[in-house]
């Protein structure tokens, strides 16, 4: 087991190093930033003044690694629109974020684990196809949509949540329905395969055999099994929550690090995009890497794969 860390550990160390190149090239790759930080209306001795001021004359390379040492440092750069620290801006809006995308997280899986093992169970049946239409009408409906419609009906007739802002709990509560029900299909469509596939397997029915409790075989024999391809997935989800939620922030006029991000491109504040997009690509290698480990604790024959 130790092998099988240290090697996804190693490749999680390399995939950041790439992820650093990725998003600091990002800047570089739209043309001189020097030119989008001045402004469309900046002449040419304001590009120069600011290719001076931020060091964009410099070699490429050496500027890499300045920037590498200052983030390591917990330096990410200093804002060109609010002349701040980029730090001290993310941190007050990555905290709306993550509790956002987990509170979504938790709700999608409370639900459509339950629901997938129960379509499983009964397969074929009105149970079953109520579950899949569930989960194809979430496919359908854009998360946008759905949320002007709560918007309107819980916020605006009914008056009973907030329709913006997160100053209170209850202003969390149409943003992480709408996230939830995004991620709810994908979930429940992989916990039902994932259940049908080991309802049918033998060591199964030889508990069944044993006389066991139904819900006994469920928790402890099928879902164990059923719940490998869940996890792979749920890490993946859960980036999507944390970094995909620009539309729905933006909705919801949550100030969180999706709707930072827009306002941040709007603006041409590349030190801002350039960390946020090393933030959430990292937290993709973490949840990646970490769901790999889980799944190896719960199956020994990953332990012995390559990573």
């Amino acid at each position: 087991m130790l092998g099988f860390v240290v090697r996804r550990l190693t490749v999680a160390l390399l995939v950041a190093v790439a992820v650093s190149w990725l998003s600091f090239g990002l800047i570089f790759m739209a043309g001189d930033p020097a030119i989008a930080i001045a402004g469309s209306g900046g002449s040419a001795a304001d590009a120069a003044a600011v290719r001076e001021a931020y060091g964009f004359d410099r070699p490429i390379v050496v500027q890499y690694l300045d920037w590498v040492t200052g983030v390591l440092g917990g330096d990410l750069g200093r804002s060109v629109y609010f002349n701040m620290p980029v730090s001290e801006i993310v941190a007050a809006r990555v905290k709306v974020t993550l509790l956002l995308g987990f509170l979504s997280f938790a709700l999608a899986l409370l639900v459509a684990v339950p629901l997938g093992v129960v379509a499983a169970m009964f397969r074929n049946s009105i149970v079953d196809r109520l579950a899949l239409g569930f989960a194809v009408l979430g496919q359908a409906i854009p998360s946008f949509w759905l949320g002007l419609m709560l918007i309107v009906v819980f916020g605006v007739w009914y008056g009973i949540v907030p329709i913006s802002g997160t100053d209170t709990w209850r202003g969390y509560i149409l943003p992480v329905l709408v996230l939830s029900y995004y991620a709810m299909p994908a979930m429940m469509r992989v916990t039902r395969s994932g259940m049908i596939d080991v309802l049918d397997a033998d060591y199964v029915r030889t508990a069944r055999a044993k006389g066991l409790p139904g819900w006994l075989v469920i928790t402890r024999h099928a879902l164990r099994n059923a719940v490998l391809p869940l996890i792979s997935l749920s890490a993946v989800q859960l980036g999507v929550l944390l970094s995909g939620s620009i539309v729905i922030e933006s909705v919801f006029a949550v100030n969180g690090m999706g709707r930072l991000a827009w306002e941040s491109l709007l603006r041409s504040d590349l030190p801002v995009v350039q960390a946020i997009i090393l933030i959430l690509a990292l937290i993709y290698v973490a949840l990646t890497t970490l769901s790999d480990v889980i799944n190896a604790l719960l199956d020994p024959r990953i332990r012995g794969r390559r990573a």
